[in-house]
């Protein structure tokens, strides 16, 4: 989970560049970039323009939100409306995995046992599909490249971060 402070948000930026393994950077959104995202829903195209700050924006690049995290943790689903927190019966979906874990004794030591039922639901928290304040991690995907490739925009800051 990602932290900050409010009205802030972390934005994990996967490149699908196939010459890049899928590699994800993670770029700092505050102040007025912030306010652009308010509002925009998992699904949406956003210009790269609000994605960073200073020289490491992310301009002549689109990028499509796919999901993200609030400040506890929770995640954003798409299928559900609004900002608001939203306790529902799941599946195996995003947000459950649909199985259960069971430490057993066996000959001396315990072991491991995943089972997956047929059936098993279980009633988790979420959030909906809009960013609001409320919003702390956004992930996104470059669906228009820029000019400049996107390890060398982002790839100077974390090699000054790391100094």
């Amino acid at each position: 989970m990602a932290t900050g402070q409010q009205g802030e948000l972390v934005a994990v930026v996967n490149d699908t560049n196939p010459k890049s393994n899928g590699k994800a950077y993670s770029v700092k959104i505050s102040g007025n970039n912030h306010s652009q995202l308010l509002g925009k829903k998992i699904g949406d195209v956003v210009d790269g323009i609000f994605v960073g700050e200073g020289d490491q924006t992310l301009s002549g690049y689109k990028l499509q939100i796919t999901g993200g995290s609030d400040k506890t943790g929770t995640p954003l689903r798409r299928d559900l409306a609004g900002g608001s927190r939203q306790s529902i019966l799941v599946t195996a979906s995003t947000g459950f995995k649909g199985h259960s874990i069971v430490f057993k004794n066996k000959g001396g030591e315990n072991k491991r046992f995943r089972y997956k039922p047929d059936g098993l639901r279980k009633r988790r928290n979420f959030r909906g599909n809009t960013i609001n304040q409320d919003t702390r991690q956004v992930n996104l995907k470059v669906i228009e490249a820029g000019k400049k490739a996107l390890s060398d925009i982002l790839a100077s800051e974390s090699e000054e971060t790391s100094e």
